[in-house]
């Protein structure tokens, strides 16, 4: 069995558009729909022919093309059941352990809410890559629209237990700026301090920082660092709930 093609591409500023292939079958899904020109832009570069779209959450901007890329392919449009009435042209609704079959790929339905209620990621096993919209960013997390610190937190805590090898795929660009704010919580992280420098080097040359790992976040990333002692002396919460600290650093980051 082949193993899927992944495409990633710039849509809507700072959104990022994926496109997954099945050699096998050719079937080919897009992680949310950002934007239906891009989408469309970059299944012509690959010859790809759309047979479904994997929606995370119902955010207009990872569902603006929902429409019109169905309405154009006659694609299916899978998505968080706990959205589906704000989900633009859904088909399937899925859950926590439900399965979506792309040709011959199997991905399993991760509930990951705090950024949105229903928000839901996408883990590949087989290829070892997971879509996890604005539940995480390279470096940071999303922001709590629709849900509480300890619903976060524990979302967090099921995409921190994927194999460490697992490649993250995010919704948007935000690397240099989730950084910028990491370094006033966590100066003295080494492992940040070498981020710090890849992703300036790869945006220089006018390279995506993403994908990210999950052993690259673990190492890196603020908000999935309770644990770190800096972190919890900088911010004054040593021995705290660790959803507590998260919570606390979340609410830095809206401030910074």
């Amino acid at each position: 069995m082949a193993k899927l093609d992944v495409y990633q591409f710039p849509a809507r500023g700072d959104n990022y558009g994926v496109l997954i292939h099945d050699p096998d079958t050719g079937a080919t899904a897009s992680i949310d729909a950002p934007d239906a020109e891009a989408v469309l832009a970059a299944l012509h570069e690959k010859g790809w022919e759309l047979t479904h779209i994997l929606i995370t959450h119902h955010h207009h901007d990872h569902t603006a093309g929902n429409e019109v890329l169905k309405r154009m392919t006659g694609c299916t449009i899978v998505g968080p059941a706990v959205e589906a009435r704000t989900i633009p042209g859904i088909g399937v609704e899925v859950s926590e352990g439900d399965s979506v079959a792309i040709g011959n790929a199997k991905g399993l339905v991760i509930e990951t809410p705090g950024h949105t209620r229903g928000h839901i990621s996408y883990f590949f096993p087989d290829d070892g890559i997971a879509f996890v919209g604005d539940t995480m960013f390279s470096v940071g997390c999303g922001k709590l629209l629709e849900g509480d610190a300890k619903m976060m937190w524990h979302s967090l805590q099921k995409l921190m237990a994927l194999p460490p090898e697992t490649q993250i795929y995010c919704g948007h660009e935000y690397t240099k700026a989730n950084i910028k704010f990491a370094m006033t919580v966590e100066p003295g992280n080494a492992a940040l301090q070498a981020r710090a420098a890849e992703a300036d080097a790869l945006l220089d040359r006018g390279e995506p920082t993403l994908p990210t790992t999950v052993a690259q976040e673990v190492a890196t990333n603020p908000f999935l660092r309770p644990t770190s002692p800096e972190i919890q002396k900088r911010l004054g919460m040593e021995g705290r709930e660790l959803w507590e600290i998260f919570g606390e650093t979340r609410k830095r980051k809206d401030r910074f």
